[in-house]
């Protein structure tokens, strides 16, 4: 399906430009994985275009194809109507194309003027350079909205700041086609919409923006195109006004998927996880948890929202007897825990807490064991998998396969190696392993990080149907349509402090955005 043209105002008709972008044929393997299979896309000059899929659907391959990080095995690349050739960034960058990835490529101790200028210099006496990278950062500011102080330094920047500037950067080589990768995962509501304006005023001045992101929302808010990758291979390429979160989703799954979830009311009942003054202070002396205090009860899901990097990972290893706590002390059922009484992951695990962490491959599996063995960690001296002597392993292989099937892990084969599996099944191995005990408390991290989008349906609907058997969970998720939808109380953490408590019902993106920022405090104090 063609995909729909716009044009911008005062401009000729889209109609009658080249595409800013086509590729035709491009096929790439990496090994045994055919991650682009034969793919055409045109993206129309001056558009926002969209690209969506599920993890592993070769979307940022494509665009790693595009930018030169990878050369396709075959294939070819037109640029403004023109074949070229990309061997590496600097063709692209030279064919204007520029690239804000996923993870910010930016240089920490330098400054904002320091990290747009590098590699741009603009010859051997740095001081000429940095006077015109200086007017030109003015400029681009003043056009677009992109203010950022050029003299300060990039590690004491806010993530949406941190973001400009690979923007700017970008604009400074002369882009005339932005490809930005996930760039809303690090931002909080008010960061998105500001990036979007940022966005939407580059294109009205003949920028082309390339959008990937898995946030169906987002991508029907700003995109005026949008194209489905699935299994390697560009599905379908549709006008946005005609399409629906439902229908993409289809696309992307290749299945019916159901978003809206059916929640009941939350019965809570006793306090099973009660947390006091906790505060935990870093090997580098940093103070990353700040005197959280609050209650969990039985059959209730309590959410933290935040930023990444706010305190919520070492809260999550705090709880599970990861790591140690420097004051304060938690109560989990019948077992006190503080500095003076510590308890690790295995006795936290006795009193009736699971674990799911935020981090799979590095504290959930072994990628290099079987199934069955990632299965059994943590529960490998259960009576149920040992003998009079011996490991029973057979035990250990057939519970391994019976919840494989309960939990849909794909392909069921307890033999496999955990590094085979998806992540999507690699996290549900791991929600089978925690669950199946009938924790009386589960801790969750980002349990649908890097998931596709069929099985956030599936771990979302488990993780209702846990709670309402009575389990006490507290989630942590940066996606904050998830902690709004799942939640029936949500907390909000700051700086290593929770800022504040909402009830799941009356939550809103606007509410939460402002005190993950911490703005509503600074409201009030002005106020």
């Amino acid at each position: 399906m063609a995909a729909e043209q716009v044009g911008i105002a005062g401009s000729p008709s889209a109609e009658a430009w080249p595409a800013a972008i086509e590729l035709r044929g491009i096929d790439k393997s990496f090994g045994a994985v055919h991650a682009n299979k034969n793919v055409d896309l045109t993206i129309a000059k001056g558009s926002i275009h969209g690209i969506i899929g599920e993890n592993g659907a070769g979307k940022s391959t494509l665009m790693s194809i595009l930018y030169g990080f990878y050369t396709a095995d075959s294939g070819e690349i037109l640029i403004n109507g023109k074949p070229v050739r990309i061997h590496g960034s600097h063709d692209a960058i030279a064919a204007g194309i520029g690239m804000v990835h996923q993870h910010f490529m930016l240089v920490e101790p330098f400054t904002v003027l320091e990290n747009v200028m590098l590699g741009a210099e603009g010859g051997a006496l740095l001081r000429a350079g940095a006077g015109k990278a200086r007017a030109e950062l003015q400029r681009l500011a003043r056009d677009y909205g992109l203010n950022v102080d050029p003299d300060a330094h990039i590690a004491d920047l806010p993530v949406g700041e941190q973001q400009r500037v690979e923007i700017l950067k970008a604009l400074f080589r002369h882009c005339e086609i932005l490809v930005l990768d996930e760039p809303t995962g690090v931002l909080t509501p008010q960061e998105t919409g500001q990036l979007f304006q940022i966005l939407r005023a580059l294109n009205a001045r003949g920028v082309t923006i390339v959008l990937i992101t898995h946030k169906l929302r987002e991508i029907l808010a700003i995109t005026d195109t949008v194209s489905v990758m699935r299994q390697g291979e560009m599905v379908a390429t549709l006008p946005t006004k005609e399409a629906t979160r439902e229908h993409l989703a289809e696309l992307m799954v290749g299945r019916k998927v159901r978003l809206e979830l059916d929640k009941t009311k939350a019965l809570p009942g006793a306090v099973r996880l009660s947390v006091r003054n906790l505060t935990v202070i870093d090997g580098k002396g940093v103070k990353r948890v700040d005197s959280v205090g609050f209650d969990l009860r039985a059959g209730e899901i309590l959410g933290i929202a935040g930023v990444s990097g706010n305190g919520q990972s070492e809260l999550l290893e705090a709880l599970s007897g990861i790591r140690p706590l420097s004051s304060g002390g938690i109560k989990l059922c019948d077992l006190e825990v503080s500095p003076d009484t510590p308890c690790g992951p295995a006795e936290v695990r006795e009193h009736g807490l699971a674990h799911v962490p935020e981090d799979r491959l590095r504290l959930g599996v072994v990628t290099a064991f079987p199934a069955w063995e990632s299965f059994v960690l943590g529960y490998h001296g259960d009576d149920e998998y040992n003998g009079r002597i011996l490991m029973d392993r057979e035990a250990m292989t057939n519970a391994c396969g019976k919840l494989m099937e309960r939990f849909d892990v794909r392909p069921r084969d307890p033999q496999l190696r955990c590094g085979s599996f998806s992540g999507g099944n690699q996290q549900k191995l791991i929600l089978a392993r925690e669950i199946a005990r009938q924790p009386k408390v589960l801790v969750v991290g980002q349990p649908t990080r890097g998931v596709d989008i069929g099985a956030i349906e599936f771990i979302h609907r488990q993780l209702l149907a846990l709670r309402d058997a009575g389990c006490a969970i507290l989630l942590v998720s940066v996606e904050l349509d998830e902690v709004m939808s799942l939640s029936d109380r949500i907390l909000v953490m700051f700086q290593g402090r929770i800022v504040g408590e909402v009830d799941g019902d009356a939550a809103d993106e606007r509410t939460l955005g402002l005190m993950m920022a911490n703005a509503h405090a600074q409201a009030e104090d002005a106020a």
